[in-house]
């Protein structure tokens, strides 16, 4: 399935031939014509569906995909929640290991806060302050 039109009225179809046929030559453009009918999704079925359409691609595919998407701004509120998501899980998980690298020790109860932090301005400072605090106190403790 190529055609966005038909993944849009027919997703679950068109997850189905990327499972089909992501590995060949026409991965990518099977991915951009279902892409766009998962917006129109209950967010737990399109992530469901994202994950099969992702997984079903070859490395190629997964590139040119992306390569498409590369400045792509986007519109759909599914969208942009799940790009902020991973920016936000990207943004802990390099906190994490910047306190790690610099042999700051983080107890568990810190790991779920900054996991579970969802700010990313503030995720964003305690980075910051984790390039130069000497303890763990320095970096999570806001100023009064």
């Amino acid at each position: 399935m190529t055609d966005p039109a038909e993944a849009t009225h027919r997703p679950e179809l068109g997850v189905l031939s990327a499972m089909a046929h992501g590995e060949t030559e026409q991965g990518a453009t099977i991915a951009g014509a279902v892409l766009p009918a998962l917006q129109g999704l209950d967010d737990e079925r399109a992530r469901f569906y994202y994950e099969l359409l992702h997984n079903s691609l070859n490395e190629a595919a997964r590139r040119a995909l992306e390569a498409m998407m590369k400045g792509y701004e986007y519109q759909s509120d599914f969208a942009k929640k799940y790009v902020a998501q991973g920016r936000i899980e990207e943004a802990a998980r390099a906190l994490l290991t910047v306190l790690r690298a610099r042999g700051i020790a983080v107890p568990d109860a810190a790991r779920e806060r900054i996991v579970a932090q969802k700010d990313p301005e503030r995720l964003e400072r305690w980075l910051e302050q984790a390039a130069t605090a000497g303890t763990l106190t320095d970096v999570l403790d806001e100023p009064s």
